[in-house]
């Protein structure tokens, strides 16, 4: 458990901070030490993330590139004590973005000890530094918005599994945390608006008459948002400046971190979500350069997410779910997400804009469920909340919009990725820090992978049910890989083996080609019928080509100037049935069972394709056969056909029509990265190419599709 006393000082964009950390030593071992993330030590000018990123110089350099050469930003955690609860300083060892904390006494299996730090860090400018956190300045009116996380020194994980997770924090490879309650008070400017992790406990104290009102309204309001900073509020507080101070208080329980955002610049809207017998507060935080998108779409979306994933995992158990505007990339914390998204200062905004805006609020609100509740570890496994929150992202979007442009989840997005260059393709069995592509390979390909369970392999009656299940039993502890793996095929039955193998620890691809095919029928052995059918197969062979050039080079054969030499076999016409042909079809049909006999009548057409696995995934064989009179016919052959390790594998299909086209994976369900080999017979489809000019360097700027609409309805 956390209490803490942190002020923000907007003159010098620092953080203050001072905190109790009551740590439960939960597990069967008694510990001699702890281990604190200091994550703000990623930035300190002798950080291992600086050191470990690759630099050149070319003829050509950016300043920017030259900058970041050496270190300048002075960040990293200030310690001013590590203290017991009697206030003696603890020994401890500082390495890097990792703190040991030595104990005096062994801490024995369940008890509890008592750790108080004080430090204080410059805040970085995530436009011009990068970040997770730190604040964004306003130059017009001079202000600052802040969004802060990693704000305090974190208490490291320690499992069952691999003791403690202590691997330095360089950066990509997000968190390992564990549960725990947290009492914040966060000191700021009087004017401020904060959002944070838990419920508000001093609104009397912090908001106007009129805001307490407005709020009181927005818990009853289940449709519509209500406005409780407004825009006018927020502009009075931009131009005024207060030189006072308020704390705010948060309390949150059972949650694995904190996090919070400060501005005067804030309008706050909020609205009420019906979750269970239980109503959260779904709400938005954001700039007046955030309208008009935030205010149309942001906490609407954050209620959206909400109903979507907890159908599909739990119901959210938090009190409330926030989104703050923040001016790049997206950013999660227990209840409360950084999101990008802003228009044109015309107020308009390219398709672009809009759904990356929605898609990404879908996606951080989305982690209050993976990661911060399904508590897997990230610093190891990025995929394990990345990839599962993007699948129900896709999820989310799909019941947004119905046309949502969803970039991952489709199969046949990631085709491109997978039959990339191997060289730069990992596993995504791989640690967060070694991977290349991160988004294609974190995000892109599990979320397609659990798609194709969902729609292809397992259908979505049993996937949801696993699903669900693996959300709920996973609640508030700390799965790793083997234990989603496990649970998919616990509650829904089906042996998975080769699905995980191929999609999660290799680098392989799908391939899966029509290599062959062949038309059968049964012969009934009836004279007259195989014999005309014989005659028709004999007439329409292939000419063969020494017979067509003698029709033109050798006038006239002995057989033709002399026909005495002419016998019975030149004469005879074997494709005409006798009597003798009719009896001996009629003894055999006397030999055959009443079963028999129907199958011989049945004027089946049987159809032998060889299916050949060129990639090194097995995937089932979706096949699509569209019949003479029109009608299509879908088979689907689990992906056990391959499970002897052959390449080729050959399927006979009977149908009482004739066949006139068949297609391997007609939906593009299995991520088949050549589809050219899927047909029979063989299609070639034609495409286009665009021809531009080049313009160099003094490419126009491109305006978005509101501006254009604009300027042609004038």
């Amino acid at each position: 458990d956390y209490r803490m006393n942190i002020t923000l000082d907007d003159e010098k964009q620092r953080i203050y901070g001072e905190e109790t950390i009551t740590y439960f030593n939960n597990s069967p071992d008694d510990l001699d030490y702890l281990w604190i993330q200091l994550d703000q030590n990623m930035r300190a000018k002798d950080s291992d993330t600086y050191k470990v990123q690759e630099s050149s110089i070319g003829s050509k350099t950016y300043s920017a590139s030259l900058k970041n050469i050496e270190p300048w930003f002075d960040g990293g955690f200030k310690l001013e004590y590590v203290k017991d609860a009697n206030g003696k300083s603890l020994k401890h060892t500082v390495n890097k973005t990792m703190m040991r904390v030595d104990l005096p006494n062994t801490l024995r299996s369940k008890s509890t000890t008592i750790v108080k730090i004080k430090w204080w860090y410059n805040i970085n400018d995530r436009e011009k530094i990068g970040g997770r956190s730190g604040y964004e300045y306003f130059k017009e009116d001079d202000n600052y918005l802040y969004t802060i996380a990693q704000f305090f020194p974190r208490m490291c994980v320690y499992s069952d599994v691999e003791g403690w997770q202590n691997k330095q924090f360089l950066g990509r490879g997000e968190f390992a945390l564990p549960f725990g309650n947290y009492d914040v008070s966060i000191t700021a400017p009087a004017d401020h608006i904060i959002g944070a992790t838990g419920e508000l406990q001093n609104a009397s104290s912090v908001l106007s008459g009129k805001q307490r009102s407005r709020w009181e309204k927005a818990k009853k309001n289940f449709d519509t948002p209500v406005i409780i900073a407004t825009q006018n509020e927020a502009e009075a507080a931009e131009r005024g400046k207060s030189q006072g101070t308020k704390t705010w208080r948060f309390k949150a329980t059972n949650v694995r971190d904190f996090g919070f955002a400060s501005s005067r610049k804030f309008i706050w809207d909020a609205m009420a979500v019906k979750m269970g017998n239980r109503t959260v507060m779904a709400m938005s935080y954001y700039p007046k350069e955030g309208n008009p998108l935030w205010e149309q779409y942001s906490t609407k979306v954050v209620a959206q997410t909400l109903r979507t994933y907890s159908k599909h995992t739990f119901d959210y158990p938090y009190p409330v779910a926030i989104s703050v505007n923040a001016a790049s990339i997206g950013m999660e914390y227990p209840m409360i997400c950084f999101n990008y998204g802003r228009p044109e200062k015309d107020g308009t905004y390219s398709e672009r804009i809009k759904y990356g805006m929605i898609g990404v609020i879908i996606h951080e609100v989305g982690h209050n469920y993976f990661p911060m509740i399904v508590n897997s570890d990230e610093r190891q496994w990025t995929w394990m909340d990345e990839g599962l929150n993007t699948f129900c992202q896709f999820l989310t979007e799909q019941e947004f919009d119905r046309n949502y442009p969803s970039r991952r989840g489709p199969a046949r997005n990631i085709v491109d990725y997978m039959k990339g260059d191997k060289s730069r393709i990992t596993p995504i069995m791989t640690n967060s820090e070694s991977i290349f592509q991160f988004g294609n390979n974190a995000y892109g390909k599990p979320a397609t992978a659990l798609n194709i369970l969902r729609e292809t392999i397992l259908g979505r009656e049993l996937f949801d049910f696993a699903f669900k299940t693996y959300a709920q039993r996973w609640m508030f502890k700390h799965p790793t890989p083997a234990d989603f793996f496990r649970t998919m095929e616990d509650a829904s039955g089906v042996d998975l083996d080769w699905f995980w193998r191929g999609w999660f620890y290799t680098t392989d691809h799908v391939d899966m080609a029509i290599k062959d095919m062949k038309w059968y029928q049964i012969d009934t052995q009836d004279p007259d019928l195989e014999m005309p059918f014989e005659r028709e197969q004999k007439e329409n062979e292939v000419p063969q080509i020494y017979r067509e050039r003698n029709l033109e080079d050798v006038k006239e054969t002995y057989l033709e100037k002399d026909p005495s030499l002419a016998d019975f076999y030149n004469n005879w016409d074997r494709f005409k049935p006798n009597k003798l042909d009719r009896e001996e079809s009629q003894k055999y049909i006397e030999t055959l069972s009443d079963e028999e006999i129907a199958m011989l009548k049945s004027g089946k057409n049987y159809y032998e394709l060889t299916f050949e696995k060129i990639g090194g995934i097995p995937m089932p064989l979706i096949v699509e056969f569209t019949l003479g009179n029109g009608e299509k016919v879908k088979e689907y052959i689990p992906a056990e056909i391959w499970k002897m390790g052959k390449n080729e594998v050959k399927k006979v299909f009977a149908f009482k029509e004739e066949v006139v086209d068949v297609v391997l994976d007609p939906w593009l369900e299995t991520a088949d990265t050549d589809i050219s080999n899927n047909y029979w017979p063989p299609r070639m489809k034609p495409s286009k190419f665009k021809m531009y000019k080049s313009y160099g360097w003094d490419r126009p700027k491109k305006e978005n599709e509101m501006q254009r609409y604009k300027r042609g309805a004038e």
